[in-house]
């Protein structure tokens, strides 16, 4: 398995060659230098004064406030990192791959070699019961035949995922760390011996800041705010982008397996900067190269593309995104809840 699906779609097929033809025509994949130096600079001025700021306040508890500014500083990160994974900001391998494991290993915590992998799988079948690792089955259920045959805590879960979607990203920061150790220790990661260096290197400096300026129970609360925000706010820019959308058979061409099974937001700015891009899902998956920025301008082009061909393109609005996407857990516990009731 390669990454080249991350930065280069595959050609064949008439429909996707049209649109690819209609959206090269304004050059919406050429990079966009200026845009993603004033962002990384903003992005990287927003966690180091973040980390300012906690020196600052020092041993106090307004710490916490703090804590919340990081957490979005973290996400910002995070979501760099995929632009780098894609090759937005840089044309070749190496700068993508060192500027990747700055964001994600030394700023976030995460490994980006094992997250990339993850992603690539995603990228070549969204929403695919058995090759996307997005939905496959783990603590949530995203199919009702995965539900079958739980027990226990795992059944209680499933039951009521619906209810308990956003308490349980408030563990997505610590999921990340671990699963990106598990994949170091599994030999799954390109550079397995820098990639977990720099993971140490994060998690010294992470708690040295945290149990040095802080309190013990300080220390703990300032931790506990800080990943639960992150790990929600991180969850909610992915959560609207496939969630409850229709799981493909494998069988569709490049562009309906990419359309069908996303869905974009509406917003203006705010929107744009808050979920890095990723409102404009379809566009993303489409032409995953392409410039977040340049998102929005292909975006008319391909929803008008797939109302000529017939093909339904998926908008709303934030709000109900995760309406669907919790109407659709709720819908995928309902064996369960109903064998139960049943007893």
């Amino acid at each position: 398995m390669t990454a080249s699906t991350l930065r280069r779609p595959p050609t064949a097929g008439s429909d996707f060659a049209e649109l690819n033809r209609r959206v090269s025509a304004l050059d919406l994949m050429r990079r966009r230098p200026v845009y993603y130096v004033l962002r990384l600079t903003l992005v990287g001025l927003l966690a180091a004064g973040s980390w300012t700021a906690f020196f600052l306040v020092g041993s106090s508890w307004w710490t916490l406030a703090v804590a919340a500014v990081l957490a979005v500083a973290f996400a910002q990160l995070a979501l760099v990192a995929h632009d780098l994974a894609h090759r937005q900001v840089f044309r070749t391998k190496g700068p993508s791959a060192i500027a990747g494991r700055v964001a994600g290993n030394l700023g976030v915590g995460m490994s980006y070699g094992w997250w990339m992998e993850k992603h690539t799988r995603h990228h070549n079948n969204p929403n695919h019961d058995d090759l996307d690792p997005d939905v496959a089955p783990e603590v949530l259920i995203w199919a009702s035949e995965s539900a079958l045959g739980r027990r226990g805590l795992a059944a209680f879960v499933t039951r009521h995922q619906a209810g308990l979607f956003f308490p349980l990203l408030t563990l997505l920061g610590l999921d990340l760390k671990i699963s990106s150790l598990k994949a170091i220790r599994a030999g799954t990661v390109k550079r397995p011996g820098l990639e977990i260096g720099l993971l140490i290197v994060h998690a010294a400096a992470y708690f040295s800041a945290l149990f040095i300026v802080l309190s013990p129970l300080q220390a703990l609360a300032f931790m506990v705010v800080h990943q639960a925000l992150f790990g929600v706010y991180l969850g909610m820019t992915f959560a609207p982008n496939h969630k409850g959308m229709p799981h493909p058979t494998g069988d569709e061409d490049y562009l309906r397996k990419q359309v069908l099974t996303s869905r974009n937001v509406r917003g203006g700015w705010f929107v744009d900067v808050a979920l890095g891009g990723l409102n404009y899902q379809i566009e993303h998956h489409l032409f995953p190269a392409m410039p977040s920025v340049n998102l929005r301008k292909a975006q008319p082009i391909v929803q008008q593309y797939c109302a000529e061909i017939g093909v339904p393109y998926e908008q709303t609005g934030l709000i109900e995104s995760y309406r669907q996407a919790l109407r659709h857990l709720h819908e995928v516990g309902a064996p369960l809840r109903e064998a139960r009731s049943s007893r």
